[in-house]
C-alpha cells in the first residue's frame, strides 16, 4: 500500500473516534511560519480536542525544489507528566492538496523540565521525483527560570541531516517565547537562516 493511501486511511479513523489533552487546546488555531534550509513553509492547523490538530500549510521544498500544499494531521500518541517534566510523543503525518504527490510521515518526541529540553524529529517524505528521510535533534537549556507571564529564554544546539545530501548541519540557536508567541532564531555559516515563528489564538 503506498503512502498516500496509508495517510488517508489514518486522516479518517482518527477523525472519528480521539480523546486526550489538547495539541494545542480545544477549538484552538495556531499559525506557523518556518525558513530553513530545507524549506519555506506557512502552516495552520485546528486543534479540535486536544489530542490532535489538522491543519493545511504551504511549502516550498529546497530539497527536491519544488512548491505544494499538505493537508497535515499531528496526534499525539503519548504525554507523561511528572512533578518536575513533561514527555510527548506525537505521529505526523501529510498529503497534498494538489498534483504534486507529495506526502509524508514522521514521528515528533520531547522531553524538558524548566531548566532543560530534548526534542527529536524523523520524517520520511514521499514525491513523485525523489523520497528522502528527514531527522533533527535538538537539546537546550533555559539560562533563567522566569514567572508564567514572562519572556522566556531558551540556549539551544540543533542537528539536521537528510538523505539527499547526508550531510550533518549542528549549529546554536535561540528560542524565545511569551504567551501564544514563539519565536527560534539561528544560523549555520554553512547553510541558511533557521528561523520559525508561531502564535497560537
Amino acid at each position: 500500500m503506498g503512502i498516500k493511501y496509508l495517510v488517508l486511511i489514518i486522516l479518517a479513523t482518527l477523525s472519528l473516534s480521539v480523546d486526550g489533552r489538547p495539541v494545542s487546546y480545544p477549538g484552538g488555531y495556531t499559525l506557523m511560519t518556518r525558513s530553513d534550509n530545507f524549506q519555506n513553509s506557512i502552516y495552520l492547523h485546528y486543534s479540535p480536542s486536544y489530542k490532535y490538530a489538522i491543519g493545511v500549510e504551504g511549502k516550498k521544498d529546497k530539497l527536491v525544489d519544488e512548491h505544494y500544499s499538505l493537508l497535515r494531521l499531528t496526534y499525539l500518541i503519548n504525554r507523561k507528566n511528572t512533578d518536575n517534566s513533561q514527555r510527548n510523543l506525537y505521529f505526523q503525518t501529510g498529503y497534498s492538496l494538489d498534483s504534486s504527490d507529495h506526502s509524508f510521515f514522521g514521528i515528533h518526541g520531547d522531553w524538558e523540565t524548566r531548566r532543560y529540553f530534548m526534542g527529536f524529529d524523523l520524517k520520511k517524505v514521499e514525491s513523485k521525483n525523489q523520497d528522502y528521510f528527514e531527522q533533527q535533534y535538538q537539546i537546550g537549556f533555559a539560562p533563567y527560570l522566569g514567572e508564567y507571564d514572562d519572556l522566556h529564554t531558551w540556549i539551544m544546539l540543533k542537528s539536521r541531516k537528510n538523505s539527499i545530501t547526508d550531510k550533518t548541519s549542528t549549529y546554536p540557536y535561540l528560542k524565545l517565547f511569551k504567551g501564544n508567541y514563539l519565536l527560534e532564531l539561528g544560523y549555520n555559516g554553512n547553510s541558511d537562516w533557521d528561523f520559525h515563528f508561531m502564535h497560537r489564538f
